[in-house]
């Protein structure tokens, strides 16, 4: 099954709640972490609401 290796990039601070509610839902908080997610639509969806955020590498 594929998966997507997400990292944070860019720092949460001065974006909206929603947005940092959504990191933290995909196991991010700091800059350069990293989590490794199964590529389902439900995440894909999370990303697509930080995408200037964090960086996608597709693994498997």
């Amino acid at each position: 099954m594929a998966a997507l290796k997400v990292t944070q990039t860019r720092s949460a601070i001065g974006t909206k709640p929603k947005q940092r509610g959504t990191l933290r839902a995909l196991g991010l908080g700091r800059i350069g972490r990293s989590n490794v997610l199964p590529d389902r639509p439900e995440i894909r969806g999370m990303l697509n609401k930080v995408p200037h955020l964090v960086t996608v590498e597709e693994t498997d």
